[in-house]
C-alpha cells in the first residue's frame, strides 16, 4: 500500500466494473468466446486495451488489434448477448463493497457511481443486487463527450457532489479509471484485480487489494 498524501474525504464515487461487481470476469469469458468464433485467442494485449473503457472505444480496440471485420455495433450485440448469459452464472459482488457501503452511508457521506459503461447496462448491474439506490448520483459513458482516462466524468462528479476534486475518494480497478481520477485531481484508490493488476497504478493516491483493506475505512472515517 502506498499513501501519497493525508486528505479529508466528503464524499465518495465508485468506478463500476470490476470494483463493484466481478463483471470484468465474465466480460473476459463473453470476450473469450466472440474471439473464439472467430478462431481467435484473447491476448493479455487485447484485453488490456479495453479495459476502463466506454463500450464503442472498448470495441475499436479489439478490432485494431485483432482485425476483425464486424461493425462496432454487430460486435457489442453479440458481445451483450454474450455477457448475459455468462452473468447468470458468475456475476457476484465484490468483497467487501457491501460493508464499505454501510460504513459510508453512516458517515452520511454523499456517494456517486461514475462508469464507462452505458446507463441501462449499470442500471441492470446495480439492479440485480439492490444497490442503485444506495447513490446520490451516477455518471455514465453518455454522461460524458470524452471516455477516461480523460478527467471529464469526475471532475463532473465534483460538480454534482459539490465537493472539491481533491476532498473526492474515488475508487477505481483500471488504470484507464485510475488515470482520469487522478487527473482530476481526485485522492485515487487504485483497488486492481486479477485482469487489472499488471497495469501502472503510479498515479494513484493510494493503492490496496480490496475493499475490505481496514485502511480504506479509516480513510473514509477521516
Amino acid at each position: 500500500m502506498t499513501i501519497h498524501a493525508e486528505r479529508t474525504i466528503t464524499a465518495v464515487v465508485f468506478d463500476l466494473d470490476g470494483l463493484m461487481l466481478n463483471t470484468e470476469d465474465v466480460f473476459y469469458l463473453a470476450g473469450k468466446e466472440l474471439l473464439a468464433r472467430r478462431g481467435l485467442q484473447i491476448t493479455s494485449q487485447i484485453h488490456h486495451s479495453m479495459l476502463g473503457r466506454r463500450p464503442d472505444e472498448a470495441i475499436q480496440a479489439m478490432k485494431d488489434l485483432t482485425g476483425i471485420k464486424d461493425s462496432i455495433e454487430e460486435l457489442k450485440q453479440e458481445t451483450r448477448v454474450l455477457f448475459y448469459g455468462f452473468a447468470d452464472q458468475h456475476l457476484a459482488v465484490m468483497p467487501g463493497l457491501l460493508n464499505l457501503l454501510d460504513n459510508i452511508e453512516r458517515l452520511n457521506l454523499p456517494r456517486a457511481v461514475a462508469t464507462s459503461s452505458p446507463r441501462d447496462y449499470m442500471n441492470a448491474m446495480l439492479s440485480r443486487f439492490d444497490l442503485l439506490d444506495r447513490f446520490d448520483f451516477t455518471f455514465t459513458a453518455e454522461d460524458v463527450t470524452h471516455g477516461k482516462p480523460n478527467p471529464e466524468i469526475y471532475l463532473k462528479a465534483a460538480v454534482s457532489l459539490n465537493v472539491a476534486p481533491e476532498r473526492m475518494l474515488v475508487l477505481e480497478d483500471s488504470e484507464t479509471g485510475t488515470r482520469a481520477a487522478a487527473s482530476a485531481g481526485a485522492f485515487a484508490v487504485a483497488v486492481p484485480n486479477q485482469h487489472t493488476q499488471a497495469g501502472d497504478f503510479s498515479m494513484a493516491s493510494m493503492q490496496i487489494g480490496s475493499l475490505e483493506d481496514p485502511a480504506l475505512t479509516e480513510l473514509i472515517r477521516g
